[in-house]
């Protein structure tokens, strides 16, 4: 995991160096600055060692190609049988990215399995691109004739540009042939087709998710986990620890975090009572959220009120966690693709329209969850890891009907009380992992089972000085605190990640 800057003919290493040191938080490993030997082509690199630590320093050579990268590519080890081994100069994952280019397929791209953004440069062109659901950033700005590349917003900052924009997920920038759109969402399904075997259908999607989990503990470092108690984290902390036992390690170390009493720090413990766990969490203040306000408004590169609301949990779960471990697994992206969250339950008739409803929300997530869980944890220096968005385990949950993923039924007869049931299809794959009050607990957001929204509603008293803040004043208290730190905040503002509109209607 790492930050990155790309500056193409423009050929400046003192502002290379310069934006590199604006997200030096995201490596703070190792930093190098580099330039294409004869060419106006500069790339800078801030490294957290994972994969490769003893030799996958970037930027990456081969010929007068150089590579640029961020985040892991999980089939590297059979890239390179593929590729040849011999043609490697590091153990590091990034490297098979520049030569699947050289290989000269047409979509080499493809290819890659995992969550990255890059930027590749030869004498003659750039290319970047970033991975299919966007969970690692990218930015591109015009810069005079030439034009650059990085990881954040900030390392923008200060520099008078006014073409800055993101790089969107699933998509291959080419200096020579443009814009390409490599990666779509598969479509969801709706209804349940005549004859379907739902039995057959979880235990696939047990497999499925039980080998997402496995490759996305793949490192040459210790991996932990975030554990809020709810649903998703539960799962995945609980598959992880099955991993690493019976590959003779462990056990897990998990995390979690909240206010005295909060609803999250007892189920956690709960639920690392049950799988085994090594579990560790943090208590935190009123007091603490305000003094974390500044600092998460400005890593978030963003004032959005629900943004900044999950941000504050999702820092202080980071902070607990580096202390122990470089990495993480997360539960961010199961409500997405197995209708999670409370708006969903008025699909619950109408599945086709739920189905089109995830995979439109499947594709905003880069915007929202997926860039607070990035910059907050690599404000901290953790890299964070998504098993539920990875590409095998996003198809298969695509295929199942949509009319399993939200369900007028759950253990107590719902079907007598029309009750509805979130994300009934995992439940029912997951149901002996965990005990069955934790498999059915219904969901609680973030901020909401942490203790994090009455905390904040002190902390925001604290700092305005004012008995209450209402939503606009609040996010007018995030925008303040944001123009503070940035000297082209409208720049921020107007490319910061925010919840979207547009649902699918009902």
């Amino acid at each position: 995991m790492c930050g990155f800057v790309c500056l193409w003919n423009v050929g400046d290493e003192a502002l290379a160096e310069r934006m590199i040191g604006k997200i030096a938080h995201r490596g703070p490993d190792a930093v190098a600055v580099a330039r294409l030997a004869g060419q106006p082509i500069v790339m800078a690199h801030c490294r957290l060692s994972i994969i490769g630590p003893d030799n996958g320093a970037q930027p990456i050579y081969q010929g007068d190609d150089i590579l640029v990268a961020n985040g892991e590519i999980y089939n590297h080890a059979d890239l390179r049988a593929i590729l040849g081994p011999s043609a490697f100069a590091t153990a590091s994952d990034s490297e098979t990215i520049l030569h699947l280019f050289r290989s000269g397929a047409l979509r080499w791209i493809d290819r890659l399995d995992g969550m990255f953004a890059f930027v590749l440069a030869t004498r003659e062109r750039v290319i970047a691109a970033r991975d299919p659901l966007g969970i690692k950033p990218l930015y591109m700005a015009r810069i005079g004739a030439g034009c650059g590349f990085a990881s954040e917003l900030k390392a923008f900052d200060g520099l008078g540009l006014s073409d800055i924009r993101t790089v969107p997920p699933g998509t291959l920038y080419d200096s020579r042939d443009g814009w390409r759109r490599w990666y779509r969402t598969p479509q969801g399904a709706g209804a349940c087709e005549p004859g379907l075997d739902i039995d057959q259908t979880a235990r696939e999607l047990r497999l499925v998710l039980e080998e997402a989990v496995a490759k996305w503990l793949t490192a040459d470092v210790e991996v932990g986990a975030f554990l809020s108690g709810g649903l998703d984290s539960s799962i995945i902390a609980a598959i992880a620890q099955k991993v690493l036992a019976a590959a003779g390690k462990g056990p897990l170390k998990t995390f979690s975090v909240g206010t005295a009493g909060s609803p999250d720090l007892d189920a956690a413990r709960r639920v690392a009572a049950h799988i085994g766990s090594d579990h560790r969490e943090h208590v935190f203040t009123a007091a603490e959220v305000a003094q974390a306000l500044p600092h998460v408004v400005y890593h978030l590169e963003s004032a959005d009120v629900d943004l900044v609301r999950s941000a504050v949990p999702t820092l202080f779960a980071a902070r607990l966690a580096r202390r122990s471990v470089k990495a993480v697994l997360t539960g961010e992206g199961a409500d997405e693709l197995f209708a999670g969250y409370a708006y969903h339950h008025a699909y619950v008739d109408s599945p086709r329209a739920l189905a089109d409803e995830l995979t439109r929300s499947l594709g905003t997530m880069h915007n929202i969850n997926l860039q607070r869980v990035d910059r907050i944890t690599m404000s901290e220096s953790l890299e964070a890891r998504t098993p539920f968005l990875d590409r095998d385990l996003i198809d298969f949950a695509q295929s199942v009907p949509a009319a399993l993923k939200l369900r007028r039924t759950d253990p107590a007869d719902a079907e007598a009380t029309g009750a509805t049931t979130e994300k009934w299809i995992l439940r029912k794959a997951c149901a002996d992992l965990l005990p069955a009050a934790l498999v059915w607990r219904k969901k609680a957001q973030f901020d909401e089972g942490s203790g994090t929204v009455a905390a904040l509603r002190e902390a925001l008293a604290l700092t305005s000085g004012e008995s209450e803040v209402g939503r606009a004043r609040e996010r007018a208290l995030y925008e303040r605190l944001l123009r503070a730190r940035f000297v082209d905040a409208d720049l921020v503002l107007a490319n910061a990640g925010t919840w979207e509109a547009g649902r699918v209607a009902v």
